[in-house]
């Protein structure tokens, strides 16, 4: 039934991240899987020393896809890799991942602005090799892993610009809480539970740029549609084309609110089963070429 857009894991599960459990093993995951009707999902290696305590190979994440047949593979890289210039050859390092099987990269977490000629060359680097990437926006520049944007996202509006044929996925707190125009900037550290009493800045971000697309992943994607019921309905018509199911599962017990969300809004008739049916499989089938 659902194909999830963004998931992490480890075949040894390694030291938990700060106040968190270890990561789930391929086959802790699959068991999820099976209980949750997902049929695949993106694996997206932690390359970022922000995030990661130890590196993840590319090669694993291959590898762990080709033996179980349940994940489509995403390769990750540093900006600052190679030989932290802007004119590293990132591209060729992304072609060569995506001729091996790689379908996009991701999940870019780390800690540096969008404009930062770094994380540029990055995007270049992706553009090239014509895959798609993921991204995680972080609230501030340092104590926090991600792109780091200001409140409003121009850096990343700079971006979508200047790199057109880019499928960019957006994803995390940051992101979403500009579902809606913010009371205050902190709100992009957490949650916002009040209703979208005027459009913020991801819709019109996404109305004017079409290789933006939203990975309603984790407890930020779902809490956009959550906290107003009534233009969820609304936002997930409009862009039925360009939102994707995830779930952000790292722990085993990670919990999983979306598949419940998205279910209870079809059975309820708040969407039409062609709409949960993009949502929850078929943009990623489409978008992916899978």
């Amino acid at each position: 039934m659902f194909i999830d857009i963004h998931v992490h894991t480890r075949r040894i599960p390694g030291f938990p991240r700060a106040g968190k459990q270890a990561y789930s093993t391929p086959e802790q995951l699959i068991e999820r899987y099976d209980k949750l009707q997902i049929e695949k999902g993106v694996l997206l290696p932690g390359v970022n020393p922000e995030c990661s305590y130890t590196p993840q190979s590319n090669e694993e994440i291959i590898d762990i896809a080709e033996k179980t047949g349940r994940f489509i593979p995403f390769c990750n890289i540093d900006p600052r890799a190679l030989s932290n210039s802007p004119w590293a050859p990132l591209g060729d390092i992304l072609k060569y991942y995506r001729d091996k099987g790689c379908k996009g990269i991701g999940e870019v977490c780390a800690n540096l602005p969008f404009m930062d000629p770094l994380v540029q060359n990055l995007f270049k680097g992706a553009e090239e090799a014509g895959i798609p990437l993921t991204f995680h926006i972080a609230p501030s520049l340092g104590w926090h892993y991600g792109l780091y944007d200001d409140p409003g996202l121009y850096q990343l509006e700079m971006s979508l610009r200047r790199f057109p044929s880019l499928k960019f996925f957006g994803h995390s707190q940051a992101f979403w809480a500009e579902i809606a125009r913010m009371e205050t900037p902190g709100e992009r550290t957490g949650y916002p539970k009040s209703p979208v009493k005027e459009e913020g800045v991801i819709p019109k971000l996404m109305r004017k740029y079409p290789n933006l697309y939203g990975d309603l992943s984790a407890g930020s994607g779902c809490n956009a549609l959550e906290r107003d019921k009534g233009y969820a309905v609304k936002f997930l018509n409009e862009f039925q084309d360009r939102l994707m199911f995830g779930t952000d599962i790292t722990a085993p017990a990670t919990p999983t609110p979306l598949v419940d969300l998205l279910l209870k809004m079809k059975k309820e008739g708040n969407i039409s089963e062609v709409v949960f049916n993009k949502v929850a499989r078929e943009n990623a089938v489409r978008i992916l070429g899978l």
